[in-house]
């Protein structure tokens, strides 16, 4: 068969990759200038450091499948992500503090030396909101959680310039389980397997797709006439956008970054979050503390500013709200009907995916393609469903 891949992210590389190992040809486009997506990486001529381009990417998965797959294409060296923040004490004064809420955030935050059962009771017989009992909203689950202090210096400011909206417009399930630790612990992910490729992830990329079948074509816009040319298509671009926008455009968040440089060490920390409202950014990044097992005298930072994406930005946080998941409906009803094209990964069926999970679900299309295939059936719009 002869396979397109509309797309050199990750979804595109790796169902390509594992259908040129089963002996199909592959032709992958992108209209961007290089692989990789949005984890796009590259040198900055000056620093030499390893620049995350759209903002930070931390591998972190407790898939050994999906962990195994990328060590084949990559050397991953360890790297915990620990996130600080700036925000207000109740005192009203400016700190950093440890991100996810942990022990000695608390203890930091209250000016207190409570003990991992003290601190637990603390904060869920003194600080939480008992009289809400089914919290509907962020806003009302944050409170519910936490208690108003740790909320509004945490939760309130970040959440409304991320998303454009006050948490008590956004569904409690955001917000799923207690936001604390009563450790010390500051490591923001749980997953057992955490890392950073050592040469960055479109050096990955690349040797995934670097396969005798398969052809990469860059700055190459698809048109959905072409479709017709393949025995079949992987479109991982906007499901919307596919249909020209017919139906009308699924909302999206998109970022803003200034980018700066710095000589030495700019902020000490990879990830400095902002929790106030009043800071238009929501977070400065430092990229070289992205590769620690690096030295380099100067630093490329970047400010991040969230906003409401128009046509021609970049989508990069799907909103799915109510509105949203109407017409994303519309939408996968649309998709179901088109015959030769499976809809694949973030932007593909709308959804905010971590990237081992996009790996996942990339492996788990490439052998439902094979197996509907040999068993002479006619592969689904979507794999995994969007809705």
């Amino acid at each position: 068969m002869h396979i397109l891949n509309v797309g050199a992210g990750l979804s595109g590389a790796v169902i390509g990759r594992h259908l040129a190992e089963a002996g199909h040809q592959v032709t992958v486009v992108d209209s961007r200038s290089h692989i990789g997506g949005n984890c796009h990486t590259e040198r900055d001529s000056d620093t030499g450091v390893m620049v995350h381009v759209y903002g930070p990417h931390i591998f972190h998965t407790d898939d050994s499948e999906v962990w195994d797959y990328v060590n084949r294409f990559a050397t991953f060296l360890p790297y915990k992500n620990r996130v600080k923040t700036t925000s207000l004490d109740p005192e009203g004064r400016r700190g950093v503090f440890s991100l996810p809420v942990n022990l000695h955030t608390i203890n930091q935050f209250f000016g207190k030396t409570l003990r991992p059962e003290e601190a637990h009771a603390f904060i869920t017989e003194e600080q939480a909101d008992t009289t809400i009992e089914d919290p509907q909203t962020f806003e009302e689950q944050a409170l519910r959680f936490v208690g108003r202090d740790l909320y509004e210096a945490f939760f309130k400011g970040y959440t409304v310039k991320q998303w454009g909206m006050h948490p008590s417009e956004l569904p409690a399930s955001i917000l799923k389980r207690l936001p604390v630790r009563f450790n010390y612990d500051d490591n923001y992910f749980f997953h057992k397997f955490q890392g950073m490729p050592e040469d960055g992830y479109s050096a990955m990329i690349a040797k995934i797709l670097d396969h005798p079948g398969i052809t990469v074509k860059l700055e190459t816009v698809f048109d959905r006439t072409q479709t017709d040319q393949y025995d079949h298509v992987f479109y991982s671009g906007p499901l919307d956008g596919y249909f020209d926008y017919q139906l009308g455009r699924l909302g999206y968040r998109t970022l803003d970054f200034e980018r700066f440089t710095h000589q030495g060490d700019y902020q000490g920390c990879a990830v400095m979050n902002y929790g106030e409202e009043s800071v238009p950014y929501t977070r400065i990044t430092e990229h070289k503390h992205f590769a620690p097992w690096e030295s380099h005298e100067g630093s490329v930072c970047y400010r991040e500013y969230s906003r409401a994406a128009e046509p021609g930005d970049i989508p990069y946080y799907p909103i799915r709200q109510v509105q949203e998941k109407a017409l994303l409906s519309d939408y996968v009803a649309l998709a179901e009907q088109t015959a030769g094209v499976s809809f694949v990964g973030r932007l593909g069926t709308y959804r905010y995916l971590d990237m081992d999970v996009t790996i996942r679900e990339a492996l788990d299309t490439a052998r439902g393609f094979l197996a509907a295939r040999e068993q002479g059936t006619q592969p689904p719009a979507f794999f995994t469903a969007p809705l």
